[in-house]
Protein backbone atom coordinates (compact mmCIF):
# COMPACT_ATOMS: atom_id res chain seq x y z
CA UNK A 1 0.00 0.00 0.00
CA UNK A 2 1.55 3.30 -1.07
CA UNK A 3 1.86 6.10 1.45
CA UNK A 4 0.00 9.33 0.71
CA UNK A 5 0.58 12.78 2.10
CA UNK A 6 -2.06 13.79 4.61
CA UNK A 7 -3.65 17.20 4.32
CA UNK A 8 -5.68 17.28 7.52
CA UNK A 9 -6.00 20.38 9.67
CA UNK A 10 -6.58 20.44 13.44
CA UNK A 11 -8.95 22.98 14.96
CA UNK A 12 -10.36 23.76 18.39
CA UNK A 13 -13.86 24.96 19.27
CA UNK A 14 -15.16 26.28 22.59
CA UNK A 15 -18.62 25.84 24.10
CA UNK A 16 -18.78 28.50 26.82
CA UNK A 17 -21.89 28.38 28.99
CA UNK A 18 -23.19 31.33 30.96
CA UNK A 19 -26.15 31.61 33.31
CA UNK A 20 -28.22 34.62 34.31
CA UNK A 21 -31.81 35.32 35.34
CA UNK A 22 -32.66 31.61 35.43
CA UNK A 23 -31.60 31.03 31.83
CA UNK A 24 -28.68 29.11 30.33
CA UNK A 25 -26.72 30.76 27.53
CA UNK A 26 -23.95 29.79 25.14
CA UNK A 27 -21.35 32.15 23.70
CA UNK A 28 -21.59 32.46 19.90
CA UNK A 29 -19.87 34.49 17.21
CA UNK A 30 -20.97 35.66 13.79
CA UNK A 31 -18.43 35.34 11.03
CA UNK A 32 -18.09 35.25 7.26
CA UNK A 33 -16.40 32.43 5.41
CA UNK A 34 -14.99 33.86 2.20
CA UNK A 35 -17.81 35.08 -0.02
CA UNK A 36 -20.43 33.05 1.82
CA UNK A 37 -23.16 34.44 4.02
CA UNK A 38 -22.62 35.29 7.66
CA UNK A 39 -23.05 32.35 10.02
CA UNK A 40 -23.38 31.89 13.75
CA UNK A 41 -20.74 29.55 15.11
CA UNK A 42 -18.78 28.59 18.18
CA UNK A 43 -15.57 30.50 18.90
CA UNK A 44 -12.59 28.58 17.59
CA UNK A 45 -10.09 28.12 14.83
CA UNK A 46 -7.05 26.26 13.58
CA UNK A 47 -4.25 25.21 15.92
CA UNK A 48 -0.93 26.89 15.19
CA UNK A 49 2.25 24.87 14.70
CA UNK A 50 3.86 26.05 17.95
CA UNK A 51 0.98 25.76 20.44
CA UNK A 52 -0.85 23.09 22.37
CA UNK A 53 -4.57 22.43 21.96
CA UNK A 54 -5.35 24.19 25.23
CA UNK A 55 -3.24 27.19 24.28
CA UNK A 56 -5.03 27.33 20.94
CA UNK A 57 -8.56 27.32 22.34
CA UNK A 58 -7.67 29.96 24.94
CA UNK A 59 -6.10 32.15 22.23
CA UNK A 60 -9.08 31.80 19.91
CA UNK A 61 -11.51 32.67 22.71
CA UNK A 62 -9.52 35.76 23.64
CA UNK A 63 -9.05 36.89 20.05
CA UNK A 64 -12.64 36.38 18.91
CA UNK A 65 -14.64 37.25 22.04
CA UNK A 66 -12.27 38.89 24.58
CA UNK A 67 -13.14 36.10 27.04
CA UNK A 68 -10.46 34.51 29.21
CA UNK A 69 -11.37 31.25 30.93
CA UNK A 70 -9.35 29.65 33.72
CA UNK A 71 -10.69 26.14 33.24
CA UNK A 72 -11.59 24.44 29.96
CA UNK A 73 -12.55 20.78 29.86
CA UNK A 74 -11.97 18.72 26.73
CA UNK A 75 -15.35 17.57 25.46
CA UNK A 76 -14.96 15.42 22.36
CA UNK A 77 -13.14 15.12 19.04
CA UNK A 78 -15.22 15.73 15.91
CA UNK A 79 -13.92 14.43 12.59
CA UNK A 80 -15.79 11.31 11.50
CA UNK A 81 -17.74 13.47 9.09
CA UNK A 82 -14.95 14.15 6.59
CA UNK A 83 -16.98 16.94 4.98
CA UNK A 84 -17.82 18.76 8.24
CA UNK A 85 -15.92 21.80 6.92
CA UNK A 86 -16.50 22.46 3.19
CA UNK A 87 -13.18 24.29 2.89
CA UNK A 88 -10.77 21.63 4.15
CA UNK A 89 -10.60 18.27 5.92
CA UNK A 90 -10.65 19.51 9.52
CA UNK A 91 -10.68 17.58 12.78
CA UNK A 92 -11.90 19.67 15.71
CA UNK A 93 -11.18 19.13 19.39
CA UNK A 94 -14.04 20.72 21.32
CA UNK A 95 -13.82 22.14 24.84
CA UNK A 96 -16.44 23.47 27.20
CA UNK A 97 -16.33 26.00 30.03
CA UNK A 98 -18.66 27.57 32.60
CA UNK A 99 -18.52 31.28 33.42
CA UNK A 100 -20.44 34.07 35.10
CA UNK A 101 -21.35 36.45 32.22
CA UNK A 102 -21.54 39.46 34.55
CA UNK A 103 -17.76 39.30 35.00
CA UNK A 104 -17.01 39.45 31.27
CA UNK A 105 -16.91 42.13 28.59
CA UNK A 106 -17.51 40.75 25.10
CA UNK A 107 -15.56 42.20 22.17
CA UNK A 108 -15.64 40.71 18.68
CA UNK A 109 -12.26 40.73 16.95
CA UNK A 110 -10.10 38.92 14.35
CA UNK A 111 -12.50 37.00 12.05
CA UNK A 112 -15.58 37.47 14.28
CA UNK A 113 -18.03 40.17 13.16
CA UNK A 114 -20.18 39.91 16.26
CA UNK A 115 -20.23 38.05 19.58
CA UNK A 116 -23.22 37.43 21.82
CA UNK A 117 -24.73 35.32 24.58
CA UNK A 118 -27.59 33.30 23.09
CA UNK A 119 -30.24 31.44 25.08
CA UNK A 120 -29.99 27.68 24.71
CA UNK A 121 -33.53 27.36 23.36
CA UNK A 122 -32.99 30.20 20.86
CA UNK A 123 -29.79 29.00 19.20
CA UNK A 124 -29.99 29.44 15.40
CA UNK A 125 -28.66 26.87 12.96
CA UNK A 126 -24.91 26.91 13.44
CA UNK A 127 -22.09 26.53 10.95
CA UNK A 128 -20.39 23.18 10.32
CA UNK A 129 -21.41 20.58 12.93
CA UNK A 130 -21.51 23.07 15.78
CA UNK A 131 -25.13 22.18 16.61
CA UNK A 132 -23.92 18.65 17.38
CA UNK A 133 -21.05 20.01 19.47
CA UNK A 134 -23.39 22.21 21.54
CA UNK A 135 -25.85 19.35 22.10
CA UNK A 136 -23.07 17.08 23.32
CA UNK A 137 -21.83 19.83 25.65
CA UNK A 138 -25.31 20.32 27.11
CA UNK A 139 -25.57 16.60 27.86
CA UNK A 140 -22.15 16.68 29.55
CA UNK A 141 -23.17 19.69 31.63
CA UNK A 142 -26.43 18.10 32.78
CA UNK A 143 -24.67 14.90 33.79
CA UNK A 144 -21.78 16.60 35.59
CA UNK A 145 -24.09 18.75 37.68
CA UNK A 146 -25.28 15.59 39.43
CA UNK A 147 -21.83 14.33 40.43
CA UNK A 148 -19.55 17.38 40.55
CA UNK A 149 -20.30 20.87 41.95
CA UNK A 150 -19.49 22.70 38.73
CA UNK A 151 -22.65 24.81 38.87
CA UNK A 152 -20.98 27.31 41.17
CA UNK A 153 -18.82 28.47 38.25
CA UNK A 154 -22.00 29.84 36.66
CA UNK A 155 -22.99 31.89 39.72
CA UNK A 156 -21.61 35.12 41.18
CA UNK A 157 -19.13 34.77 44.05
CA UNK A 158 -21.99 35.54 46.45
CA UNK A 159 -25.40 34.11 45.66
CA UNK A 160 -28.79 33.41 47.19
CA UNK A 161 -29.50 29.74 47.83
CA UNK A 162 -32.57 30.04 45.64
CA UNK A 163 -30.22 30.97 42.78
CA UNK A 164 -28.47 27.61 43.17
CA UNK A 165 -31.79 25.77 43.30
CA UNK A 166 -33.05 27.55 40.19
CA UNK A 167 -29.81 26.82 38.34
CA UNK A 168 -30.23 23.08 38.84
CA UNK A 169 -33.90 23.03 37.87
CA UNK A 170 -33.24 25.21 34.81
CA UNK A 171 -30.33 23.21 33.40
CA UNK A 172 -31.42 19.68 34.29
CA UNK A 173 -35.07 20.55 33.53
CA UNK A 174 -36.48 18.59 36.45
CA UNK A 175 -38.40 19.54 39.56
CA UNK A 176 -36.55 19.72 42.83
CA UNK A 177 -37.43 18.99 46.44
CA UNK A 178 -36.04 22.29 47.71
CA UNK A 179 -35.92 21.27 51.36
CA UNK A 180 -33.96 18.08 50.69
CA UNK A 181 -31.79 19.81 48.08
CA UNK A 182 -30.77 22.49 50.56
CA UNK A 183 -30.12 19.94 53.30
CA UNK A 184 -28.01 17.80 50.97
CA UNK A 185 -25.98 20.70 49.59
CA UNK A 186 -25.23 22.17 53.00
CA UNK A 187 -24.22 18.76 54.37
CA UNK A 188 -21.15 18.65 52.10
CA UNK A 189 -19.52 21.50 54.02
CA UNK A 190 -18.22 23.59 51.13
CA UNK A 191 -21.03 26.18 51.04
CA UNK A 192 -20.52 29.04 53.48
CA UNK A 193 -23.31 31.26 54.75
CA UNK A 194 -22.24 34.92 54.87
CA UNK A 195 -23.52 37.77 57.05
CA UNK A 196 -24.69 39.64 53.97
CA UNK A 197 -28.14 39.83 52.44
CA UNK A 198 -29.29 40.17 48.85
CA UNK A 199 -30.49 43.57 47.72
CA UNK A 200 -34.12 42.62 47.18
CA UNK A 201 -36.70 45.32 46.44
CA UNK A 202 -39.53 43.46 48.16
CA UNK A 203 -40.09 40.44 50.33
CA UNK A 204 -37.99 38.95 53.09
CA UNK A 205 -34.24 39.65 52.74
CA UNK A 206 -32.33 36.56 51.63
CA UNK A 207 -28.91 35.62 52.94
CA UNK A 208 -25.97 35.30 50.59
CA UNK A 209 -23.74 32.23 50.34
CA UNK A 210 -20.34 31.47 48.86
CA UNK A 211 -18.68 28.36 47.48
CA UNK A 212 -15.56 27.53 49.49
CA UNK A 213 -13.19 26.30 46.78
CA UNK A 214 -10.34 25.53 49.16
CA UNK A 215 -12.58 23.42 51.39
CA UNK A 216 -14.00 21.54 48.41
CA UNK A 217 -10.49 20.73 47.15
CA UNK A 218 -9.57 19.47 50.62
CA UNK A 219 -12.67 17.30 50.78
CA UNK A 220 -12.04 16.08 47.24
CA UNK A 221 -8.61 14.80 48.28
CA UNK A 222 -10.29 12.95 51.14
CA UNK A 223 -12.62 11.26 48.65
CA UNK A 224 -15.85 13.22 49.07
CA UNK A 225 -18.78 11.59 47.27
CA UNK A 226 -20.81 14.38 45.68
CA UNK A 227 -24.14 13.26 44.28
CA UNK A 228 -27.34 15.19 43.70
CA UNK A 229 -30.51 13.37 42.75
CA UNK A 230 -33.45 15.38 41.48
CA UNK A 231 -37.08 14.29 41.36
Amino acid sequence: MSASLQNIKIAVDAVVFGYRENKLYVLLIQQKFGSQNTYWALPGGLVQEDESLLEAVKRELKEETNVSVNYLEQLYTFGDDISRDPRNRVISVAYFALVDPSKLTLIADTDADHVSWVEIDKIPNLAFDHDEIVNRAIKRLKNKLTYQPIGFDLLPNKFMFSDLENLYTTIIAKDIDRRNFRKKMMSFGFITETDEFADKKSGRPAKLYTFNTAEYKRLEKEGIHFEIKLV
